[in-house]
Formats: structure tokens, C-alpha cells, sequence
């Protein structure tokens, strides 16, 4: 898998929230169960998207989680580049030190072409167009397939 779990859980969890179309705020415990991730790890993944201000979160009773700004100015990348950092986009697929033009893997075209293509789609894509795909297709963002959209 080219992306952590931290990040895909990252992305499912963005996208939940772009969904949210009052912006309101939505507490992680009812995303953590909404999407089937375990509430701690949520909760490290959240606090790295907040970090990097992508999330706005409220603390008390009534608190949670929100995007903090709307769904169609964050992109795919912005999520992706919070939690895995842009290392996917420019280090060696086998892992290889040096690789390069002068000294490349067997892989190194191909990757090279094939992570252009990647950043330029997670670039190009917005939470709140994909969370709009998702709603109207009734995609899933979950295991289980059980997901409602919001």
C-alpha cells in the first residue's frame, strides 16, 4: 500500500467531514464509530490534520472536529502531504538510497511517471468534489459498506 493507514483513515475521515454540509462540529467518538476506525487512532490522526490547520477542533461536551476552511479550497494532496508527507512523490519505490537518473532501480521510470500521475490526481481533486461523488454515487468509505452519507 502505497499510503499509511494513518493517512487512508486520514482521508475517509476528511472526507466525512466535507460531507457535513453545515460545517458543524462533529465529535470524534461519532466519526470514530460512523467510519469503523478504533477512537484513539482517530484521534492521533485528527490532532496531525489540526496541527497543520486543516481541522478546527472544540473541546466540551459539544465539541469535535471540522474542516477549517471549505471542502473545494483542501485538496486530496493537502490531507495526504499532513499525515504521510511528500516523501511517496519523491523517494525511490524499493526504497533505495541514491536512486536516480545516474544510479535508477528497475522500477525507477515507470515510479517516476506513475508518482507524477498520483500527485497530479491528488492535487487536482477537492475534499468537498469527492465528498460529492461519494454522497451521489453512494461509494463507500467504510469496510463494511454500511456508510450513510451526511
Amino acid at each position: 500500500m502505497l499510503l499509511s493507514k494513518s493517512c487512508v483513515y486520514g482521508l475517509r475521515a476528511s472526507l466525512f467531514l466535507a460531507s457535513n454540509q453545515n460545517s458543524e462540529y462533529v465529535s470524534i467518538k461519532e466519526l470514530s464509530k460512523q467510519l469503523d476506525i478504533s477512537f484513539h487512532f482517530l484521534t492521533k490522526i485528527l490532532q496531525q490534520l489540526t496541527a497543520v490547520d486543516l481541522l478546527k477542533s472544540l473541546k466540551g461536551p459539544n465539541g469535535g472536529v471540522r474542516l477549517s476552511k471549505p471542502g473545494d479550497e483542501i485538496t486530496l494532496l493537502d490531507v495526504v502531504v499532513a499525515i504521510d508527507g511528500d516523501d511517496l512523490f519523491q523517494e525511490c519505490v524499493l526504497g533505495l538510497p541514491g536512486c536516480g537518473r545516474e544510479k535508477p532501480c528497475p522500477l525507477h521510470n515507470i515510479w517516476a511517471a506513475t508518482r507524477g500521475d498520483i500527485r497530479e490526481m491528488l492535487e487536482t481533486n477537492n475534499l468537498l468534489d469527492m465528498a460529492k461523488k461519494g454522497k451521489e454515487g453512494n461509494l463507500r468509505i467504510t469496510a463494511k459498506g454500511d456508510f450513510e452519507w451526511v
